[in-house]
C-alpha cells in the first residue's frame, strides 16, 4: 500500500477557496514545488522586500546578445538560484534553447522532489518585458 502522505504545501496562487471552511486553498508536493520554481525564475533581484537576493534575476541577461554564451549563462544561474533558494527540489538539468524567431529563450528544469522517485519536468519562455 502506497503512502499518500503529502509532505510540501503552499498557497495556491489561483486563490480558490475551500467550499467547506472558505479558507484559501493549497497546494501540494509536486505542484507547490514547481510553482515556487517558475516564481523563482521570474523574480528579479530586489524585487522581493527584505530579501533582495531572492530570485534568479535573468531579466538581464534577456536583454545580451543570443548566443551560446548568454545560454550558458542562462544555465549556470537558474542552475544557482534553484539550488540556493528552493532545497525541495533535487536538480537533475538545465537546459537553454533560444528561440531566434520568437527572440526569446526557451528553459527545460527536470528535478527530483526530496524522497520521490519520478522526475518532474518545467518548461519555461523567458522573453524581454520592455
Amino acid at each position: 500500500m502506497a503512502n499518500l502522505q503529502k509532505i510540501y504545501s503552499d498557497i495556491d496562487f489561483t486563490f480558490t477557496k475551500k467550499p467547506v471552511t472558505a479558507d484559501v486553498a493549497l497546494s501540494y508536493d509536486q505542484q507547490a514545488v514547481t510553482r515556487s520554481i517558475r516564481n523563482l525564475l521570474l523574480t528579479n533581484h530586489y524585487e522581493r522586500p527584505f530579501n533582495p537576493d531572492l530570485g534568479a534575476g535573468v531579466g538581464a541577461l534577456l536583454f545580451e546578445p543570443m548566443n551560446s554564451l548568454t545560454s550558458s549563462q542562462l544555465e549556470s544561474t537558474i542552475h544557482t538560484a534553484i539550488t540556493n533558494y528552493e532545497p525541495r527540489a533535487i536538480l537533475k538539468s538545465v537546459v537553454v534553447s533560444p528561440l531566434l524567431d520568437k527572440n526569446s529563450y526557451g528553459v527545460t528544469i527536470t528535478f527530483f522532489l526530496q524522497n520521490a522517485t519520478q522526475a518532474t519536468t518545467i518548461s519555461v519562455i523567458l522573453e524581454r518585458n520592455r
